[in-house]
């Protein structure tokens, strides 16, 4: 078998991903499928750090919509990220992978505090590395708390698992039959057509970084694999021009 094409890995998963059809909470089948494409890749010897949203517990955005403090209302998004990468993590050591989970917010008796040089380390003892409570501020995305870890931990590519779209399209494929799917783009590109792929502030870090992302559907057991030995599927975007 060829070698992987990327050694170290951020893999960004949406919070609806782990809701399944129910769009609420966190199904136990679909979040062992996405722990068994963890555990195919990890086994190749890759370096995989995960960063998981809270859109199946709770959205800040919608929090601030109804009146909330903004600020209260993200906080209590990452604390339903924190949920969500604990309930990863018990899947994926149930299949015998070893995990770390590190927050942004210090809560020592869950996980450990996220310290960059203690997270490379794990990775290259092929641990597992779970990034949860966002960047650990306000007003900032879990698209951006992924953006912002690969660049730390110098990873190679940022692979974003979709439930509901296999890559980016000129128009939402939902509502319009004749959407294109692009195979290549640039963030710049993607920051000029405000295609929505990642929030600005994460897709211009990843610009200034040169960190590549690819987008496509996890819902085909074995996608990640692919995205990780190099198969084009997708879409990629391209770290600079």
């Amino acid at each position: 078998m060829d070698k992987p094409k990327y050694k170290r890995v951020v893999l960004k998963l949406s919070g609806e991903a782990l809701a399944g059809a129910e769009g609420f909470g966190i199904n136990p089948s679909v979040i062992k499928s996405i722990a068994g494409q963890i555990k195919e890749v990890a086994e190749l010897g890759v370096e995989v750090a995960v960063v998981v949203g809270a859109g199946n517990i709770w959205r800040g955005k919608v929090g601030s919509e109804m009146g909330m403090d903004r600020a209260n209302a993200d906080y209590m998004g990452m604390l339903a990220t924190v949920m969500n990468s604990l309930a990863l993590q018990d899947s994926l050591e149930q299949m015998g992978i070893e995990t770390r989970v590190q927050t942004s917010i210090d809560m020592r008796q869950v996980a450990e505090p996220y310290i960059r040089r203690r997270a490379i380390r794990h990775l290259e003892k092929k641990r597992v590395v779970i990034f949860a409570a966002g960047t650990g501020n306000p007003y900032f995305t879990t698209d951006t708390t992924a953006a912002l870890r690969a660049a730390e931990i110098e990873a190679e590519v940022i692979l974003m698992a979709k439930n509901n779209v296999d890559g980016v399209y000129n128009a939402d494929p939902k509502l319009d039959k004749d959407a294109q799917k692009y195979e290549q783009l640039s963030y710049l590109d993607v920051l000029k057509e405000g295609l929505g792929v990642m929030d600005s502030t994460a897709s211009s870090l990843c610009m200034d970084n040169d960190i590549p992302l690819i987008v496509f559907s996890f819902t085909e057991n074995g996608n990640v694999k692919r995205a990780v030995m190099g198969e084009q599927i997708g879409t990629l975007v391209r770290g600079k021009e």
